[in-house]
């Protein structure tokens, strides 16, 4: 049996790509792996209580250390929350704002 020489498939040979080098893909991956802070805003809309309450679902902080950080944001305008991986950061963030607080994340170099 004869296979024709236009229908053997040969195995595509992998190029470097100049524009994304190995490097480049280490400085991301340890750029995402780097400490993210969740850092919830001072607004004229939520109660406290509301906000103590927020707190203590979210993160599961108890009464003392959620009014702590409700407190931080009443008296400083911020209080860092929360500390750790970019995504999960991102998800505490999002959750937050579900709840209307004003939340933003933010990299550990920033502050």
């Amino acid at each position: 049996m004869e296979i024709a020489p236009h229908l053997t498939s040969v195995a595509p040979v992998a190029e470097a790509n100049p524009l994304h080098s190995p490097s480049q893909a280490t400085a991301t991956e340890t750029q995402l792996a780097d400490t993210w802070h969740v850092v919830v805003l001072n607004d004229p809309v939520n109660l406290m209580s509301y906000v103590v309450m927020v707190f203590k679902k979210v993160f599961g902080f108890d009464e003392t250390k959620a009014r702590k950080h409700m407190l931080e944001v009443h008296e400083k305008g911020r209080s860092v929350v929360w500390s750790g991986g970019r995504e999960q950061a991102e998800a505490y963030v999002f959750t937050l704002q579900q709840w209307h607080l004003t939340a933003v994340i933010e990299s550990h170099e920033a502050r």
